[in-house]
Protein backbone atom coordinates (compact mmCIF):
# COMPACT_ATOMS: atom_id res chain seq x y z
CA UNK A 1 0.00 0.00 0.00
CA UNK A 2 1.25 3.45 -0.77
CA UNK A 3 1.72 5.40 1.99
CA UNK A 4 0.18 8.55 2.82
CA UNK A 5 3.53 10.80 2.71
CA UNK A 6 3.77 9.56 -0.92
CA UNK A 7 0.10 10.63 -2.13
CA UNK A 8 0.21 13.74 -0.14
CA UNK A 9 3.53 14.79 -1.75
CA UNK A 10 2.35 13.01 -5.44
CA UNK A 11 -1.26 13.03 -5.35
CA UNK A 12 -1.57 12.95 -9.79
CA UNK A 13 -2.08 9.25 -10.43
CA UNK A 14 1.26 9.38 -12.09
CA UNK A 15 3.96 11.56 -11.56
CA UNK A 16 7.14 13.04 -13.71
CA UNK A 17 10.11 13.84 -11.99
CA UNK A 18 12.68 15.97 -13.81
CA UNK A 19 16.47 15.79 -13.21
CA UNK A 20 18.45 18.98 -12.39
CA UNK A 21 22.10 17.50 -13.32
CA UNK A 22 24.70 20.55 -11.26
CA UNK A 23 27.31 22.29 -13.08
CA UNK A 24 30.61 20.66 -11.26
CA UNK A 25 30.72 21.25 -7.77
CA UNK A 26 33.95 23.49 -5.96
CA UNK A 27 36.67 21.24 -5.48
CA UNK A 28 35.61 18.81 -8.18
CA UNK A 29 38.64 18.21 -11.12
CA UNK A 30 35.94 19.66 -13.34
CA UNK A 31 34.67 22.81 -11.40
CA UNK A 32 34.62 26.23 -13.48
CA UNK A 33 35.40 28.49 -10.90
CA UNK A 34 31.90 29.75 -10.45
CA UNK A 35 29.13 29.23 -7.53
CA UNK A 36 26.87 31.87 -9.13
CA UNK A 37 27.07 30.21 -12.17
CA UNK A 38 26.25 26.85 -10.83
CA UNK A 39 23.57 28.88 -9.02
CA UNK A 40 21.95 30.08 -11.60
CA UNK A 41 21.71 27.05 -14.37
CA UNK A 42 20.41 24.94 -11.70
CA UNK A 43 17.22 27.98 -11.08
CA UNK A 44 16.90 28.45 -15.13
CA UNK A 45 16.38 24.22 -15.32
CA UNK A 46 14.00 24.46 -12.53
CA UNK A 47 11.91 27.11 -13.78
CA UNK A 48 11.78 25.33 -17.36
CA UNK A 49 10.53 22.01 -15.98
CA UNK A 50 8.37 23.70 -13.93
CA UNK A 51 6.50 26.20 -16.14
CA UNK A 52 6.10 23.08 -19.07
CA UNK A 53 4.25 20.83 -16.09
CA UNK A 54 7.00 18.76 -15.02
CA UNK A 55 5.42 17.66 -11.59
CA UNK A 56 8.63 17.32 -9.34
CA UNK A 57 12.82 17.79 -9.45
CA UNK A 58 15.43 15.81 -8.23
CA UNK A 59 18.55 17.33 -7.99
CA UNK A 60 22.21 15.30 -8.33
CA UNK A 61 25.59 16.20 -8.52
CA UNK A 62 26.44 14.29 -11.76
CA UNK A 63 28.94 16.21 -13.51
CA UNK A 64 31.02 16.03 -9.86
CA UNK A 65 33.49 12.88 -11.38
CA UNK A 66 35.01 11.00 -10.76
CA UNK A 67 32.33 10.51 -7.51
CA UNK A 68 33.89 9.97 -3.99
CA UNK A 69 32.28 6.93 -2.21
CA UNK A 70 29.84 8.05 0.70
CA UNK A 71 32.81 10.90 1.75
CA UNK A 72 32.05 14.04 0.18
CA UNK A 73 33.22 17.27 1.68
CA UNK A 74 31.66 20.02 3.94
CA UNK A 75 31.80 22.33 0.13
CA UNK A 76 29.56 19.65 -1.53
CA UNK A 77 26.68 19.49 0.95
CA UNK A 78 26.49 23.30 1.76
CA UNK A 79 26.56 24.34 -1.99
CA UNK A 80 24.27 21.48 -2.55
CA UNK A 81 21.81 22.93 0.17
CA UNK A 82 21.74 26.13 -0.91
CA UNK A 83 21.61 25.30 -4.23
CA UNK A 84 18.36 22.58 -3.47
CA UNK A 85 16.58 25.92 -0.97
CA UNK A 86 16.82 28.04 -4.22
CA UNK A 87 15.24 25.48 -6.63
CA UNK A 88 12.64 24.53 -3.64
CA UNK A 89 11.50 28.19 -3.02
CA UNK A 90 11.41 29.26 -6.93
CA UNK A 91 9.66 26.02 -8.01
CA UNK A 92 7.19 25.48 -5.12
CA UNK A 93 6.69 22.18 -6.55
CA UNK A 94 8.09 18.71 -4.87
CA UNK A 95 12.36 18.57 -4.60
CA UNK A 96 14.42 15.45 -4.15
CA UNK A 97 18.01 15.14 -3.98
CA UNK A 98 20.84 12.69 -4.81
CA UNK A 99 24.46 12.87 -3.59
CA UNK A 100 26.98 10.69 -5.59
CA UNK A 101 28.18 8.08 -4.97
CA UNK A 102 25.97 7.05 -2.48
CA UNK A 103 26.94 9.70 0.31
CA UNK A 104 22.71 9.47 1.70
CA UNK A 105 23.63 10.75 4.74
CA UNK A 106 24.56 14.15 3.59
CA UNK A 107 21.73 13.89 1.28
CA UNK A 108 19.02 13.79 4.06
CA UNK A 109 21.08 16.78 5.38
CA UNK A 110 20.85 18.67 2.79
CA UNK A 111 16.59 17.16 2.39
CA UNK A 112 16.21 18.36 5.77
CA UNK A 113 18.04 21.79 5.89
CA UNK A 114 16.21 22.71 2.13
CA UNK A 115 12.82 21.33 2.98
CA UNK A 116 13.26 18.88 0.14
CA UNK A 117 10.27 15.88 0.22
CA UNK A 118 12.71 13.12 -0.61
CA UNK A 119 16.33 11.35 -1.28
CA UNK A 120 17.39 9.17 -3.83
CA UNK A 121 19.65 6.32 -1.83
CA UNK A 122 21.66 3.87 -3.58
CA UNK A 123 23.25 0.78 -1.13
CA UNK A 124 20.39 1.07 1.14
CA UNK A 125 20.79 -3.03 0.98
CA UNK A 126 22.67 -5.31 -0.30
CA UNK A 127 26.44 -4.25 -1.51
CA UNK A 128 27.67 -4.17 -4.34
CA UNK A 129 30.57 -2.65 -6.55
CA UNK A 130 30.24 0.27 -7.82
CA UNK A 131 32.84 2.22 -10.06
CA UNK A 132 33.99 4.12 -7.29
CA UNK A 133 34.47 0.59 -5.59
CA UNK A 134 32.31 -1.21 -2.85
CA UNK A 135 28.88 0.12 -1.83
CA UNK A 136 27.70 -1.20 1.64
CA UNK A 137 24.10 -1.07 2.72
CA UNK A 138 23.06 1.39 5.05
CA UNK A 139 19.34 1.38 5.62
CA UNK A 140 19.57 0.84 9.77
CA UNK A 141 22.35 3.91 9.80
CA UNK A 142 20.32 6.05 7.58
CA UNK A 143 16.86 5.60 9.39
CA UNK A 144 18.09 5.88 12.52
CA UNK A 145 20.02 9.30 11.21
CA UNK A 146 16.82 10.35 10.18
CA UNK A 147 14.86 9.88 13.17
CA UNK A 148 17.74 11.64 14.74
CA UNK A 149 17.63 14.81 12.84
CA UNK A 150 13.76 14.91 13.26
CA UNK A 151 13.44 14.56 9.11
CA UNK A 152 10.63 11.62 8.84
CA UNK A 153 8.69 13.77 6.60
CA UNK A 154 11.61 13.60 4.00
CA UNK A 155 11.19 10.01 1.54
CA UNK A 156 13.42 7.75 1.06
CA UNK A 157 13.47 6.16 -1.83
CA UNK A 158 16.05 3.63 -2.87
CA UNK A 159 17.74 1.67 -5.86
CA UNK A 160 17.55 -1.84 -5.90
CA UNK A 161 20.29 -3.44 -7.77
CA UNK A 162 21.06 -0.09 -9.53
CA UNK A 163 22.65 0.68 -12.74
CA UNK A 164 26.83 1.30 -13.31
CA UNK A 165 27.12 -2.07 -10.62
CA UNK A 166 28.26 -5.05 -10.32
CA UNK A 167 25.73 -7.70 -8.37
CA UNK A 168 27.81 -10.87 -8.51
CA UNK A 169 27.83 -10.80 -4.71
CA UNK A 170 24.21 -10.75 -4.56
CA UNK A 171 23.85 -13.02 -7.95
CA UNK A 172 22.08 -15.69 -5.70
CA UNK A 173 19.65 -12.65 -4.09
CA UNK A 174 16.98 -11.82 -6.59
CA UNK A 175 15.48 -8.66 -7.80
CA UNK A 176 12.07 -9.09 -6.53
CA UNK A 177 14.22 -10.79 -2.89
CA UNK A 178 16.03 -7.29 -2.98
CA UNK A 179 12.72 -5.24 -3.31
CA UNK A 180 11.36 -7.10 -0.32
CA UNK A 181 13.91 -6.66 1.93
CA UNK A 182 13.89 -2.92 0.91
CA UNK A 183 10.57 -2.61 2.00
CA UNK A 184 11.72 -4.86 4.73
CA UNK A 185 13.61 -1.91 5.95
CA UNK A 186 11.08 0.73 5.63
CA UNK A 187 12.06 2.03 2.00
CA UNK A 188 9.56 4.96 0.75
CA UNK A 189 9.84 4.18 -2.46
CA UNK A 190 11.53 1.14 -4.82
CA UNK A 191 13.49 2.66 -8.13
CA UNK A 192 14.08 0.03 -10.74
CA UNK A 193 16.87 1.23 -13.55
CA UNK A 194 18.08 -0.40 -16.64
CA UNK A 195 21.94 -1.07 -16.49
CA UNK A 196 23.35 2.15 -16.93
CA UNK A 197 22.30 5.65 -17.48
CA UNK A 198 19.60 5.68 -19.98
CA UNK A 199 19.20 2.41 -20.89
CA UNK A 200 15.39 1.19 -20.31
CA UNK A 201 14.60 -1.07 -17.11
CA UNK A 202 13.28 -4.55 -18.39
CA UNK A 203 9.22 -4.64 -18.23
CA UNK A 204 9.76 -8.43 -17.05
CA UNK A 205 11.43 -7.23 -13.92
CA UNK A 206 9.04 -4.43 -13.28
CA UNK A 207 6.10 -6.93 -13.85
CA UNK A 208 7.79 -9.18 -11.12
CA UNK A 209 8.19 -5.87 -9.00
CA UNK A 210 4.85 -4.80 -9.40
CA UNK A 211 3.31 -8.41 -8.04
CA UNK A 212 5.08 -7.85 -4.94
CA UNK A 213 5.41 -4.56 -3.75
CA UNK A 214 3.72 -2.68 -1.32
CA UNK A 215 4.82 0.75 -1.88
CA UNK A 216 5.35 3.37 -5.09
CA UNK A 217 7.41 2.31 -8.00
CA UNK A 218 9.97 4.36 -9.55
CA UNK A 219 11.49 4.01 -12.95
CA UNK A 220 14.89 5.43 -12.36
CA UNK A 221 16.46 5.15 -16.15
CA UNK A 222 15.71 4.96 -20.12
CA UNK A 223 12.48 6.50 -20.39
CA UNK A 224 11.72 8.41 -23.48
CA UNK A 225 8.87 9.68 -25.19
CA UNK A 226 8.86 6.98 -27.51
CA UNK A 227 8.52 3.56 -24.96
CA UNK A 228 6.37 5.88 -22.30
CA UNK A 229 3.33 4.15 -23.10
CA UNK A 230 4.87 0.34 -22.38
CA UNK A 231 6.32 1.92 -19.07
CA UNK A 232 2.87 4.24 -17.74
CA UNK A 233 1.02 1.36 -15.89
CA UNK A 234 3.87 -0.47 -14.67
CA UNK A 235 5.16 2.30 -11.87
CA UNK A 236 4.38 5.02 -9.75
CA UNK A 237 6.71 7.89 -11.29
CA UNK A 238 9.11 8.37 -13.64
CA UNK A 239 12.97 9.70 -13.09
CA UNK A 240 14.11 11.32 -16.38
CA UNK A 241 16.77 13.15 -17.18
CA UNK A 242 18.78 11.94 -20.49
CA UNK A 243 15.66 12.28 -22.81
CA UNK A 244 14.84 15.73 -21.71
CA UNK A 245 18.52 16.53 -23.14
CA UNK A 246 20.06 18.19 -26.45
CA UNK A 247 20.44 14.95 -28.56
CA UNK A 248 19.31 12.57 -25.54
CA UNK A 249 23.03 13.18 -23.81
CA UNK A 250 22.74 13.56 -20.30
CA UNK A 251 25.86 16.24 -19.99
CA UNK A 252 24.20 18.69 -22.49
CA UNK A 253 21.71 21.65 -21.31
CA UNK A 254 18.10 20.85 -21.44
CA UNK A 255 15.96 20.94 -24.45
CA UNK A 256 12.28 22.73 -23.82
CA UNK A 257 10.98 20.97 -26.81
CA UNK A 258 11.89 17.60 -25.59
CA UNK A 259 10.22 18.71 -22.32
CA UNK A 260 7.13 19.91 -23.82
CA UNK A 261 7.15 16.98 -26.30
CA UNK A 262 7.17 14.45 -23.70
CA UNK A 263 4.60 16.37 -21.28
CA UNK A 264 2.32 16.62 -23.74
CA UNK A 265 2.26 12.48 -24.43
CA UNK A 266 2.86 11.93 -20.73
CA UNK A 267 -0.19 14.16 -19.53
CA UNK A 268 -2.05 12.22 -22.45
CA UNK A 269 -1.35 9.20 -21.46
CA UNK A 270 -2.34 8.79 -17.56
CA UNK A 271 -6.01 10.87 -18.36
Amino acid sequence: MINNNFKNTFPNKKSLIGMIHLLPLPGTPKYRGSLNEIYDQALIEAELYTKNGVDALMIENMHDVPYLNKCNGPEILACMSVVSSKIKNLSKIPCGVQILAADNLKALCCAKSSNLDFIRAEGFVFAHIGDEGLIDSDAGTLLRYRKMIDADDVMIFTDIKKKHSSHSITKDTSLVETAKAAEYFLSDGLIITGTSTGEPVKKEELEQIQSVANGPILIGSGIDIENIAEYINLADAFIVGSHFKKDGKWNNNIDEERVKKFVEVFQNKIK
